[in-house]
């Protein structure tokens, strides 16, 4: 999530160039803005966008499909500074992830039991139906 790629310094991107090429929508982009996440310079009404800030969105992105908060998110990316030592960033997100595995996993096991209680009840229901029906 955390390497920064290396782009063309004077590329600018408009807000649907980004939202085409990450397959989200404009107001998300804006959303994400307004969350502090992306911060584009403004030509008028026009937002322009900079390397970095497609990078950020990109980070963003990733940091959602792995289910971390918006928070998170922006204390993650927030943490990262070109040329600084990147360890605190990378222990910061490591225990980020380690707190989700753990939240995925007491849910896995959640829905493991109430399977197993949904199967057991189903169970029987079934037989009840099977074995007590009147027959008129």
């Amino acid at each position: 999530m955390l390497e920064i790629e290396k782009e063309r310094a004077d590329a600018v991107y408009s807000i649907g160039e980004l939202a085409s090429e990450f397959d989200v929508t404009p107001r998300a982009i804006r959303f994400y803005e307004a969350e502090g996440l992306l911060a584009p310079r403004r030509e008028g009404q026009r937002r322009i966008y900079s390397p970095r800030e497609r990078t950020r969105l990109k980070l963003t992105l990733r940091g959602k499909r792995l289910g971390l908060t918006l928070s998170e998110i922006r204390d993650l990316i927030d943490m990262y500074e070109p040329g600084r030592d990147a360890r605190p960033q990378l222990e910061r997100f490591l225990a980020v992830l380690e707190t989700h595995k753990a939240a995925l996993e007491r849910q896995r096991e959640d829905i493991a039991a109430q399977y197993a209680e949904i199967a057991a009840f189903e169970k029987r229901v079934r037989k009840q139906l099977g074995g007590g029906r009147k027959r008129g």
